[in-house]
């Protein structure tokens, strides 16, 4: 009886055990992909799309399963978002999993990225439950690693052309002096009263001319007759009017013996300054008169026209048409500045001989960034108003890596002015913190700048608008527009970008190495990397866990410049 009794208890327990070694188990990573495949750093983040398998006959009816992403490196690891399963008699909201089918899942992840992450693996965890009981279902490593290509541009940031408040230096300023020699109605000849006028434009001419620093260029006679009266009777007075004044010009200039070229030009009627008289005037219907020039361009007629408002015609007679009576004097010449050296050698020793344009100007003068610095900051020192220096002080503190320093000045600039460039400026700053909204902010109202553009392209690398930055850019030649063109695929136009770049540092060389390596160009990545190495050693460190050199990590050569 005993032994009648064993067998079939024995073939029960066998079954019972092997049904429940079907219910759930380890899983084989076939069961589960990735996108992308190599995971990629993207806008300060780790995206990734899993799709994963439960196979036929594994999810027991009544099991609960939870699914975690997780990205494990040495010393860490990251948790996205879970995902919940569950079997066919389970009540509940989650996925119901078939037993005899299985089920096809996807979870979207993401992972606040960190540098770490470089050489990472990505994992799956699991935690099941039957009922009350737990069931250990064993991680399944999905993924090897994370590129952080887009990273670099906290590094290619330090290079980006800022915007520098300019200088409105200018050595040869062309200046004027002016005089008018009045005429009475209908007649040319000069009268006394106007000759002193004469004399004392000549003084100027005599002062101007043996002043150092003036060079005198010519004096233009502009005779006029005022629009009443007939053509010809003009046209002969304004004539007459340009001849005698040049005669006594002429006279003044010869009895001084001041060699003056002098040019000479008549106008019969001078409508255009009629229109401007009256319209800078008060006049009762002046509206009606300045529609009257606009709608009649003959001479006679508009003379016509204005007459008839009677109103107003002897106004205009006694007030406006005397002024038009006049041959304008004009003398026109150069002030020349300072010398670059003598600039340079006052903001050297005593910058309160300089007035701002020419301080400002001074630093432009040298490229040594300590004496540029001394130069704006005497700048602020003596005209504390100014919102250029602050900026310019700006500049050279973000070019140093001084990023604290750099957003001081810059605050201060923009206290003095909102100023485009120092709103450029400041994005550049909160983007190499990392802050890439208040950058935004910052950089909406930069417009006007000329460095904008490639401000915004930084700005859209870090955002992972690819597309948009290698647009921001143009034709920019930096690591940066380069490193854009890189992550957007566009290989041919990095490859210019980059041969083009004015002053290639570590990261250019770089950069190359990495086009090599996604082009398959072998020789090109090892000869890069190289050059890169050996002005910044710290990159054969990051190269050595570099996903876009994978396929060299094997390679002998490339391994001994990458350590």
């Amino acid at each position: 009886m005993t032994k009648k009794l064993y067998l079939p208890l024995l073939l029960a327990c066998v079954v019972a055990l092997t049904s429940c070694s079907k219910k759930m188990g380890e899983l084989s990573p076939d069961y589960f992909t990735v996108t992308p495949q190599v995971l990629e750093a993207i806008n300060g983040e780790v995206p990734a799309t899993i799709n994963g398998k439960f196979p036929e006959k594994y999810f027991n009816k009544k099991a609960v399963v939870e699914v975690t992403p997780v990205l494990r490196w040495e010393g860490g690891e990251a948790k996205g978002q879970s995902a919940t399963f569950q079997g066919e008699k389970v009540e509940g909201n989650d996925q119901t999993i078939s037993y005899k089918m299985g089920g096809s899942y996807t979870m979207k992840t993401s992972f606040d990225y960190v540098p770490e992450m470089a050489k990472s693996e990505l994992y799956l965890e699991f935690t099941a439950t039957i009922g009350k009981k737990t069931v250990e279902i064993p991680a399944v490593k999905i993924a090897d690693g994370v590129i952080s290509t887009s990273e670099l541009v906290d590094q290619t940031l330090g290079s980006a052309n800022t915007a520098t408040g300019e200088d409105a230096f200018q050595r040869i300023i062309k200046e004027k002096h002016e005089a008018n020699i009045m005429f009475l109605i209908q007649q040319a000849n000069v009268r006394s009263s106007e000759l002193k006028t004469a004399k004392a434009f000549n003084e100027e001419v005599k002062n101007i001319n043996e002043t150092a620093n003036r060079k005198i260029d010519n004096i233009t006679i502009s005779a006029y007759a005022s629009p009443d009266g007939g053509m010809d009777l003009n046209t002969k007075l304004a004539e007459n009017r340009q001849d005698n004044t040049a005669k006594v010009i002429n006279k003044n200039l010869k009895k001084d013996k001041l060699e003056v070229s002098v040019d000479t030009k008549y106008t019969a009627e001078d409508w255009e300054g009629f229109q401007e008289l009256v319209s800078k005037s008060d006049i009762q219907d002046k509206e009606l008169i300045l529609r009257v020039l606009s709608m009649y361009q003959d001479p006679e007629q508009r003379e016509q026209e204005i007459k008839n408002i009677s109103s107003v015609y002897k106004t205009l007679a006694d007030e406006i048409l005397p002024q038009l009576r006049r041959s304008r004097l004009t003398l026109n010449y150069e002030v020349i500045g300072k010398s670059d050296e003598e600039i340079s050698n006052l903001a050297a020793t005593d910058a309160s001989q300089l007035n701002l344009e020419e301080l400002l100007y001074a630093a432009t003068l040298t490229q040594d960034p300590a004496k540029q610095e001394a130069i704006y900051t005497k700048a602020t020192q003596n005209f504390p108003n100014d919102y250029r220096a602050y900026n310019n002080l700006g500049e050279l503190a973000y070019a140093a890596g001084e990023l604290d320093k750099a957003e001081s000045y810059l605050k201060k600039s923009l206290s003095i002015k909102d100023s485009p460039e120092a709103n450029m400026n400041m994005g550049l700053v909160a983007l190499s913190k990392g802050d890439k909204a208040a950058a935004e902010t910052y950089l909406a109202k930069a417009s006007g700048a000329p460095e904008l553009n490639e401000a915004l392209g930084n700005l859209y690398i870090a955002q992972g608008q690819y597309e948009r930055a290698v647009n921001a850019f143009g034709d920019t030649k930096t690591n940066s527009a380069a490193l854009a063109q890189i992550l957007a695929k566009d290989y041919n136009k990095a490859k210019n970008t980059l041969a083009d770049i004015e002053k290639p540092d570590a990261y250019t060389d770089y950069l190359i190495a990495i086009l090599g390596a996604r082009t398959d160009n072998a020789s090109l990545t090892i000869s890069s990397l190289k050059d890169a190495v050996a002005k910044d050693p710290t990159l054969g460190k990051k190269a050595a866990t570099d996903l876009e050199f994978a396929k060299y990590f094997t390679n002998a050569e490339f391994m001994s410049i990458a350590k």
